[in-house]
């Protein structure tokens, strides 16, 4: 269920489960890749994880007793996404936008906490930018541990949920070129993939004794890329979706069991 899709009603008729907030970006990706490519991809893997989650099998909670009872899943209520997040690195970079990350931090845990006012209390920020990564795990402990609600929360960053595909990410190249031409095939400027393969650094950074020397991308990368997008057709990009989806539905499961579990019988 999108919860921009629906209506008030439906929203209050629905028996949601738990909510995925996805988390994007709007930064450069190479010349061939759409700025929006983060949160494109983050929106695809919670539609689709979404969907892995409400086919899956009946989830535990418990019963009277206090022991462990099957029982059927409810929705997903998948949130509008947030397109703009910690992404100031790619600076140099026209189109780029960035806010600072206290900002993006009280910004995406006031949006869960509206969820909580409805009575959904658990929450999955899924994520497909790396630059959000250290500033939602502090979000996700501050949203659990806040004494004003029982809100419960945890983050989600597909690109590291894709089993020994996860060693090729680098930054607009094979990876979420792949889940682009996926997804969102009409968006991926295929003209130009052999130039951004061509001109993309080997890796993210500049590295010496264990420390990236290189606070901006445009200090190691020409044309904003990493990695070779020519790696990554449809194909692996159904490969990547299957796999994210599927963590992000096992996650998603964890989540509420262990929300039943800590709740025990009314």
């Amino acid at each position: 269920m999108r919860l921009s899709e629906v209506t008030w009603t439906d929203a209050r008729d629905a028996d949601v489960d738990v909510a995925f907030l996805p988390v994007g970006s709007t930064e450069q990706h190479g010349p061939h890749a759409p700025l929006g490519t983060d949160t494109m991809n983050a929106v695809a893997v919670a539609d689709a994880g979404a969907d892995a989650y409400e086919t899956g099998e009946p989830i535990e909670e418990a019963d009277e007793s206090g022991e462990g009872a099957a029982a059927n899943r409810g929705e997903v209520a998948v949130a509008p996404p947030i397109p703009v997040g910690v992404a100031e690195e790619h600076r140099a970079f026209d189109g780029t936008m960035w806010v600072s990350p206290e900002t993006f931090r009280a910004y995406v845990r006031e949006s869960a906490e509206s969820l909580v006012a409805h009575g959904v209390d658990r929450v999955v920020f899924v994520n497909g930018h790396g630059g959000n990564v250290e500033a939602l795990a502090e979000v996700a402990r501050r949203f659990s541990r806040d004494p004003d609600h029982g809100g419960y929360g945890v983050a989600f960053t597909w690109f590291e949920a894709v089993g020994d595909h996860a060693s090729d990410m680098g930054h607009a190249g094979p990876l979420e070129t792949a889940l682009l031409r996926a997804t969102n095939p009409e968006l991926v400027r295929e003209e130009r993939v052999d130039e951004a393969g061509a001109g993309a650094a080997d890796r993210w950074g500049e590295w010496v004794s264990g420390v990236n020397l290189a606070h901006d991308s445009d200090e190691f990368t020409d044309n904003g890329v990493v990695g070779d997008p020519r790696d990554g057709d449809a194909e692996r990009g159904e490969i990547l979706l299957d796999r994210a989806s599927t963590g992000l539905a096992e996650l998603a499961a964890a989540v509420v069991d262990r929300s039943a579990e800590r709740e025990g019988p009314e």
